[in-house]
């Protein structure tokens, strides 16, 4: 197939373009810049172009689009960044998509689309939560709608918490247990859900593939775990202890909102419709998922 991929350079884009290539699939890629190389294809997402003739012969683009979400404090100039990253590309690839004809699009999500979900299970038939990022993720699936309209396969994929040695969320923590200074969030009772990156770019690739699969899905693990569980693993998997907890109360004035949201909430999110239409996963537990990327 001919996939075009937009945010190729991030952590899951670059590691998807590679595990596309590696299936046999014929892969363009769209900078903002002006294009250096031959696989290379520009585009403007604020003046909403696309170079002319990247979208010809396309069978699938896949959109991961979007600034980082934990990565600075949420001033009110960076959640409406967050919000832009995301809205306006996904708008100009699904206006592009439409225009062409192009028969698939995946674009980005994420499970923060269900809130703060407590202890009850959520799967893709699960109504959207409150607050940022719930709003955030609403709006990024919304603009979507174009290529929804024009009849192409579209799949949102709503993911989780990417584990990979080479950078995201284990980036952060792995120096923190390597020192002795991991330990649960709050109360530890929070879920986190969490997916390998080997998992990640190959539900994508299932979902440029499968025509069983459309609409939304999460792209999780199959086994949620509480933060609590996920401690304990992590600490496992670097050979250290976790003994200080960091107190919810702390959280929530050194980080405000981000701080409630991302680590004293969570997801209990599974994988209803990638398991329904046949994927299968490496890494079954979060446990086979840390040893795999910071295991000795």
């Amino acid at each position: 197939m001919r996939v075009v991929v937009a945010g190729s350079s991030g952590l899951i884009g670059t590691a998807l373009v590679a595990h596309l290539r590696g299936a046999g699939h014929e892969v363009l890629r769209l900078v903002r810049r002006t294009p250096a190389a031959p696989d290379e294809r520009g585009w403007d997402p604020p003046a909403g172009t696309v170079q002319d003739g990247t979208l010809d012969g396309a069978d699938a683009v896949v959109n991961l689009n979007g600034a980082g979400i934990a990565d600075r404090p949420w001033t009110g100039a960076r959640k409406q960044l967050i919000r832009d990253s995301r809205n306006v590309p996904t708008d100009v690839l699904a206006e592009a998509v439409a225009r062409h004809k192009v028969p698939v699009l995946v674009s980005g999500s994420a499970v923060g689309y269900y809130g703060d979900t407590g202890q009850v299970v959520v799967d893709e038939s699960a109504p959207s939560g409150s607050g940022f990022l719930a709003d955030v993720c609403r709006d990024w699936e919304a603009a979507a709608a174009p290529a929804v309209d024009a009849g192409a396969r579209v799949v949102l994929v709503r993911t989780g918490l990417v584990l990979s040695p080479s950078g995201g969320l284990l980036a952060m923590l792995r120096p923190l247990f390597k020192g002795f200074l991991g330990g649960r969030i709050g109360k530890g009772t929070q879920f986190m859900p969490w997916v390998s990156l080997d998992d990640q770019v190959a539900a994508i690739r299932f979902a440029v593939e499968t025509e069983a699969l459309s609409g939304p899905a999460n792209v999780t693990g199959p086994v949620p775990v509480t933060n609590a569980e996920f401690t304990k693993e992590m600490a496992a998997a670097v050979g250290r202890p976790a003994p200080f907890p960091v107190p919810g109360p702390v959280v929530s004035t050194v980080l405000g909102e981000m701080g409630r949201e991302m680590l004293l909430g969570g997801q209990r999110a599974v994988p209803a419709a990638l398991l329904e239409a046949g994927f299968q996963f490496r890494h079954h537990t979060v446990g086979d998922a840390l040893s795999a990327a910071v295991g000795s």
